[in-house]
Parts: structure tokens; C-alpha cells; sequence
């Protein structure tokens, strides 16, 4: 039986390859796994060799220490791959299936799964509705960046890819199909955005520049990004997007100068709970700054799509209130202009159909517009250091050398 390298948390600022054994068809007392899912039977599981599997910002939220991750947790829940072995229940998915496995872990059978809500699917996770591979407080489940990994209700989790050989040509872009393109595609969905719009999206990390490109996909007239980060904003840029450098002023006044008006019809958050400020505050962290830019900048009657991560437990917060999760929000703004927040896990199976289609027909090229850069897993620490540092780009970690040169 192979072993299995796997990227570890180990405290913060550090991760660390550690041997995280062979998968089995049972889920495993280990790091943050709930008493009650220990020794769980995962019959309908499939155990999948990572092809890609991704760096997000969600993990560098934990990496850095600004969440309650324990140490020795598999991290990873952006996860490309090819099925090694298939339980006994599994029917449909074989051994050989090159898949995209969404960072929501669902069991298909729950009635909030049965209406599409698979970010909150009730069976997975004893502590709350909602799980994700390799991430604090989602059920226990060991994460992808990994040489091996086990999912779940396999006929249900994963996306086949058609072709095979079609994929490993577009593997770069189709490994964004597991969080980043659909979670910024559901930020631009749930916000409003349609043709003609004019957006705003805070953020040009990995999920802003998601979000950018989903927007004008979905045929927003303007595309505005906003940050802090002049590398990233130039990223923005190279894909036609305008920019909006908030270290210069407060959104709503930078985008009146390349609008004319002050407002937009439909915002997104891709930033999250460890936000920044603008202006003469920038590079202060003001955990509610950018929920509370986008209020002001959002037109009355529109909608706010916050995809941005924000957790009810951050030990590294500034102030006792954002260390539970509450934020100095100005709740009186958004009702006052009746704006509409949609918040939450992306469901992922929501959209990864579609979006796959919209890659293998050449419609969107998502890896170049987040720069996609591929590491070896042994490379992963430099990735994360890197990515904390403000790197213009998406890392991707190829346990195996399968991704084409």
C-alpha cells in the first residue's frame, strides 16, 4: 500500500509534509474530527490521487493563525483528481475517472441537498450544517493537498470530466472548478450581476480575480476591482477589468472617477474577515471596512454577494467583539438603501457543470486570469509564504507530476 505525503498545519506560520498514511474507507479520529463522525463507514467513498490540488486563502486564514485550526490538520479543499479505488456502494464514478471535487462536502440525501444547498448539506458534520475537506470546524475531513485523499458519497461528490485527454489539456483551468471560479461565479450570481451591470468587486486575490472574470462572463458593461495590492490590480487589468487602488481614497470615490456616479448596481466582498482599511486607514485591519464600503457604493435596491470568508472564532482579532465574530457592521446603511446580502459557502455543485462546459468550449480561460503557478507538493511552504506576501498569483501543488508542462 502507497504512503501518502501530505501538507500539514502545524501552528502558526507553519506547515510542514508530514505522512498522513494510506486512506481507508473510514473516517479516522485525527484533528478536529468530531467524537461522533469517528469511525464513520464510508462505503459510498472514493479515494482520489490529486492531479491538482490548490492554495486558498481560506487555508492562509488558518496558516496565519487567525482561526481555531487544530495542529496536524491535512489542509486542502481545492481538490482535482483521479479515482485510485471506489468503495462497495459506489455505482456510477470508476477507477480511472479524471473528476473536480467540490470543497463542499455533501451527502446527497439530506433535505437541504435535495434543494441544491449542498454548502450546508445537514449529514457531514456533527457541529454544524456544512462541511469541507481540510478545514477548521467542517467535520474532520482530511484535506487534498496530499498524495491521496478520501471523498465521500462519491457518486454524488464528484464531476466527471468527458474527455480525459481533453482535460489534462485544460487541467490548469478546470482546477479552479473545485472553489474559486464557482465561489466567484456565486458571488456575481447572487449580487445581481447580469448584462449590462456595473460591478464592484472588492478583493483581487484569487477569488476577486475569480469574480472578475465570472462578471464580465456574465456580461457586466463595467468590471471594477479594488485593493490594496498594485500586482494584483495589474492582473485585473490584463483581462480588461478597470481598478481602483484603495490605498488612494475610499471606493465609492474612486469609482465615481471612473463611473462618473459614486454607485454601482451589484458588489461583491472577495475579501473577508481580515479586510483592510482604505484610504488614509490603509493597511490597518478594520475587519467590517469592507462590507461597509460596499453599502455605501451599492445603489439603493441592490445586492451585495459576500463570498469572502468570515468566522465566528478569530483568535488573532484586534478587539474582543471580532475575536467572536462580531463586527462593527453599519446594518442601518444597508437597510436604510433596502440592499439584499447573500452570504455563505459557495454550493459548488450548483454551478461546476455548467462552468466545466464553458471551459473544455473555450469560452473562459480562468487559469491565466489568476495566474495559476504549479509547485511540487514539497514545495508547498514556499507557495504558502509566497501567497501570504501578496504573490499575484494561484498556487497549485502537483503531488504527482501529472500536470503538463
Amino acid at each position: 500500500m502507497p504512503g501518502n505525503k501530505a501538507v500539514a498545519y502545524q501552528g502558526p506560520g507553519n506547515v510542514e509534509l508530514v505522512d498522513a498514511g494510506y486512506p481507508e474507507f473510514q473516517l479516522k479520529e485525527g484533528p478536529g474530527v468530531p467524537p461522533e463522525n469517528v469511525g464513520r463507514q464510508l462505503r459510498h467513498g472514493a479515494i482520489v490521487r490529486p492531479v491538482a490540488t490548490n492554495i486558498c486563502g481560506s487555508d492562509q486564514h488558518m496558516v496565519r493563525g487567525r482561526t481555531t485550526a487544530p495542529p496536524g490538520l491535512i489542509l486542502g479543499h481545492e481538490i482535482t483528481g483521479e479515482v485510485a479505488e471506489i468503495g462497495p456502494d459506489v455505482e456510477v464514478v470508476k477507477v480511472g475517472d479524471l473528476v473536480s471535487v467540490p470543497f463542499n462536502i455533501a451527502c446527497g440525501r439530506c433535505r437541504n441537498c435535495k434543494v441544491g444547498d449542498t454548502h450546508i448539506c445537514e449529514r457531514v458534520n456533527p457541529l454544524q450544517a456544512g462541511a469541507a475537506y481540510g478545514y477548521v470546524d467542517m467535520g474532520g475531513w482530511p484535506g487534498g493537498q496530499a498524495e491521496y485523499v478520501l471523498v465521500p458519497y462519491a457518486d454524488w461528490n464528484l464531476l466527471v470530466f468527458p474527455d480525459r485527454e481533453q482535460a489534462l489539456e485544460k487541467i490548469l483551468d478546470l482546477a479552479m472548478l473545485a472553489d474559486i471560479f464557482p465561489t466567484g461565479y456565486h458571488g456575481c450570481v447572487t449580487a445581481g450581476v447580469t448584462s449590462g451591470s456595473t460591478v464592484y468587486i472588492a478583493g483581487a486575490g484569487p477569488v476577486g480575480l475569480a469574480a472578475a472574470v465570472s462578471a464580465r462572463f456574465l456580461g457586466a458593461a463595467v468590471v471594477i476591482v479594488g485593493d490594496l495590492n498594485e500586482q494584483r490590480l495589474a492582473q485585473a487589468r490584463g483581462f480588461g477589468c478597470e481598478t481602483a487602488n484603495v490605498a488612494e481614497g475610499d471606493p465609492k470615490d474612486l469609482v465615481e472617477g471612473i463611473l462618473g456616479v459614486p454607485e454601482v448596481d451589484c458588489a461583491v466582498d472577495a475579501v473577508g474577515f481580515e479586510a483592510r482599511g482604505h484610504g488614509s486607514d490603509a493597511g490597518a485591519e478594520r475587519p467590517a471596512s469592507v462590507l461597509n464600503a460596499l453599502m455605501e457604493t451599492t445603489r439603493a435596491g441592490g445586492r451585495l454577494g459576500i463570498p469572502g470568508l468570515y468566522v465566528t472564532g478569530d483568535p488573532g482579532a484586534g478587539d474582543e467583539a471580532a475575536k467572536q465574530g462580531s463586527l462593527s457592521i453599519r446594518i442601518g446603511l444597508g437597510w436604510a438603501k433596502a440592499h439584499a446580502f447573500f452570504t455563505g459557502q459557495c454550493p459548488v455543485m450548483r454551478y461546476h457543470r455548467r462552468l466545466m462546459t464553458a471551459i473544455l468550449n473555450d469560452r473562459v480561460r480562468i487559469a491565466d486570469a489568476v495566474n495559476a503557478t504549479v509547485l511540487p507538493l514539497d514545495e508547498a511552504r514556499r507557495g504558502y509564504e509566497e501567497f501570504d506576501k501578496g504573490a499575484a498569483r494561484k498556487y497549485v501543488l502537483d503531488p504527482h507530476g501529472m500536470i503538463p508542462a
